[in-house]
């Protein structure tokens, strides 16, 4: 008779409830994503250096999220979860219900990216605190692989209503769809934010530093800079190139999003269980080599091949630059290992979301500015330069002494 496989989590009511709202978040995630940049791109009229705007403020949530959470800093992490998960909600709402001006999509966009961000190192360290002994990079790979499976719902539903529609013979900026999408979004983040009130607050104040910054993080804030950066650039324009340059549709645009969230939920669990076994800085270093030629070719494409093959190129980096984002989560796993407690390590991981968005929000900026004057092959080799500077950071990264802090405390 064969052994029951161990599960990586601890025993822990709140783990299910938890693990359900990452699905439904997920699912509603999926659904906006997957019309956000057509949105912007072709009922919202914005162009790439606008779009560049867009992000800035969009991603100003990040820069103080440090600050934000401070305010929040007697509450427990689970209601800080349940607050996030409401204001995602109000700007989901706020979407479907104001028209297409520029600041008012704005506006609630950054209310989306709010409630997205508040959550954000809370899922983080939620999920490495249900985890057993050293299985934090397992539990983050399968919470990464839950929100990825509800982004592929959420976006193949769009990418096959927009094709649906465009048979039809509606305009690919037809209004409709766009609210139609916005509205399935809003009644799962509904669900999801419900399900977030039931869980049990149980009561711990987690206190977190106004601004947690330590000696012995500065390698950890030095790689959230660079990977900001280089993030920022693929997660703003890339989906833009694609519309822009090479005309990609909604539909497209969805079904590519659908395949990298597939690819995601396959691979986190492993990239986890590599995280785990060779360790953090082998994941962090490597990641550089499939980066620099995934920036290259993206962003030299069109002058390399045909405009036909040029699309099939970006597409395929566009894929292998979501796998390679995956890697994110191994410094989450260095920073629970330098960690002395579950404070510390919230605190840690909330203000290196918010050095990381302190370069995002100009890259954001500037990206939009260089892509203007010079072009996107200067913006995609910026790209490969930040990501390399990366690289060179992660591989000075020494192991902490095990048994330290987090790990000590739940073993």
């Amino acid at each position: 008779m064969k052994a029951k496989k161990s599960s990586i989590y601890l025993p822990h009511e709140g783990l299910k409830a938890f693990l359900a709202v990452i699905l439904f978040t997920g699912l509603a995630h999926g659904l906006y994503k997957g019309v956000q940049d057509n949105y912007l791109a072709e009922v919202v009229m914005i162009s790439e250096f606008e779009r560049g705007i867009v992000e800035f403020f969009r991603e100003l949530p990040g820069l103080l999220l440090v600050f934000i959470l401070a305010w929040m800093y007697r509450f427990s992490e689970t209601k800080v979860f349940k607050i996030g998960t409401a204001i995602t909600l109000v700007g989901l709402v706020g979407l479907l219900a104001m028209s297409s001006a520029k600041w008012m999509v704005i506006l609630f966009m950054v209310i989306y990216s709010l409630g997205e961000h508040i959550t954000m190192p809370i899922k983080s360290s939620m999920s490495l605190y249900f985890a057993k002994g050293e299985n934090g990079g397992a539990s983050l790979g399968m919470t990464s692989a839950i929100s990825h499976g509800g982004n592929i719902v959420g976006y193949v539903i769009v990418s096959v209503l927009f094709f649906v529609l465009s048979k039809l013979g509606f305009a690919k900026n037809a209004l409709g769809g766009f609210k139609g999408i916005f509205s399935l979004a809003a009644l799962l983040m509904l669900i999801a934010t419900i399900m977030a009130l039931s869980m049990k607050d149980q009561g711990r104040s987690v206190k977190r530093s106004r601004l947690y910054i330590r000696r012995k993080y500065t390698k950890y804030y030095m790689l959230e800079i660079f990977y900001g950066a280089r993030k920022q650039i693929f997660l703003t324009f890339a989906p833009y190139v694609m519309i822009l340059v090479y005309g990609a549709d909604t539909s497209i645009i969805a079904m590519l999003l659908a395949v990298c969230a597939l690819f995601g939920m396959l691979l986190s669990p492993a990239i986890g269980y590599i995280v785990d076994r060779l360790g953090y800085k082998f994941v962090m270093v490597t990641d550089t080599l499939i980066l620099v030629v995934v920036c290259v070719l993206y962003g030299f494409a069109h002058r390399l091949f045909p405009m036909h093959i040029a699309f099939i190129v970006v597409c395929v980096n566009f894929v292998l630059d979501s796998i390679i984002s995956l890697a994110s989560m191994a410094t989450n796993v260095y920073v629970r290992d330098l960690s002395e407690s579950r404070e510390e390590l919230t605190a840690t991981l909330s203000t290196g979301i918010s050095v990381n968005h302190l370069i995002s929000i100009l890259i954001a900026l500037l990206g939009g500015w260089i892509w203007q004057r010079v072009g996107i092959e200067i913006l995609f080799s910026l790209s490969a330069v930040l990501g390399i500077i990366n690289s060179i950071f992660a591989a000075t990264i020494k192991k902490p002494k095990p048994l330290e802090g987090m790990l000590k405390s739940q073993t």
